[in-house]
């Protein structure tokens, strides 16, 4: 197997639950390679997620289905980032000193702080799931959220140094090659225009029909789940969204960055959950303009 077909494995078995069969021995050099194809993890998690929402929303109402649909999304990623946001969560809101939020994220065991920020970030998903099933606009800009998330994780491990000077997990991807950050961006780029492209050829299927004396079947489905204000807030989302993660990821990250003196695993596991929440309440938001 190539270099670069390891690093494909690498990623999708780091990140995700997906059954990719290789020997893998997750070297740092491995695990730093594989960081270039976080957004394509994050894609093939977003097509898998919203495929099981829609074929479970045909005969389910919306809030099994929107339960479901985050248990699926939650068995995708094996809880990994999720453990990191309540590590986090009982670090940073123990207010203490910064050697001391660092022991703290090691524990195995997870306090209330970290219970609390784990309930109230379901919820809140749930939630936002609830919400797109029932305004049912399949948006491509739902793929994004998973990619944009997973490539700011990239983006963190090469701008904010590691907290620890131990073999933590964060020390694993120190010094990493800015041609892998640039790879990443790249994926991450591709998947969001190839989105955007197929948004417009299906919303366009839709406008033609229309303009042909009357909508079919077909072209009136396109039309309710891909149209909404005039089609301007779903162009505007494809700008905004990436630029949304890279503001909201920054600003939380140097804030942490200044309370640890840098980002451990778990934080990055935690800008993950965050952004991923904040880019698709983003998106419910474009759906009340």
């Amino acid at each position: 197997m190539s270099s670069e077909r390891q690093a494909v494995a690498a990623a999708f078995q780091f990140l995700s639950r997906l059954p990719v069969k290789a020997e893998l021995d997750f070297s740092p050099e491995l695990l730093k390679r594989s960081t270039s194809y976080y957004p394509l993890v994050g894609l093939v998690i977003a097509i898998i997620v919203w495929s099981f929402a829609a074929l479970t929303a045909m005969v389910l109402p919306p809030v099994p289905c929107a339960i479901l649909t985050l248990a699926v999304w939650v068995w995708l990623t094996g809880g990994l980032h999720l453990d990191g946001w309540m590590d986090a969560a009982d670090a940073l809101f123990s207010y203490r000193s910064r050697e001391r939020m660092l022991e703290i994220m090691k524990d195995s065991r997870v306090g209330a702080m970290g219970v609390i920020a784990c309930v109230l970030l379901l919820m809140l998903k749930a939630s936002l799931l609830y919400t797109v099933l029932v305004e049912r606009n399949g948006s491509g800009l739902l793929i994004l959220p998973m990619v944009w998330s997973r490539w700011f994780m990239v983006h963190a491990m090469r701008r904010w140094p590691k907290a620890r000077n131990d073999d933590g997990l964060a020390a694993r991807f120190a010094d990493m090659n800015g041609k892998r950050v640039g790879l990443a961006v790249f994926w991450a780029v591709l998947v969001t225009l190839c989105a955007a492209v197929g948004q417009y050829i299906f919303a366009g299927l839709a406008t033609v029909t229309e303009e042909a004396g009357g909508l079919s079947l077909a072209g009136a489905y396109l039309q309710m789940h891909l149209s909404y204000s005039g089609f301007f807030p779903i162009w505007l989302g494809f700008a905004l969204l990436p630029l949304l993660a890279y503001g909201a990821g920054t600003f939380v990250a140097n804030r942490i960055n200044r309370r640890l003196g840098g980002l451990t695993g778990d934080i990055y596991g935690a800008l993950n959950e965050l952004l991923e929440t904040v880019l698709l309440l983003f998106i419910v938001i474009l759906y009340g303009l």
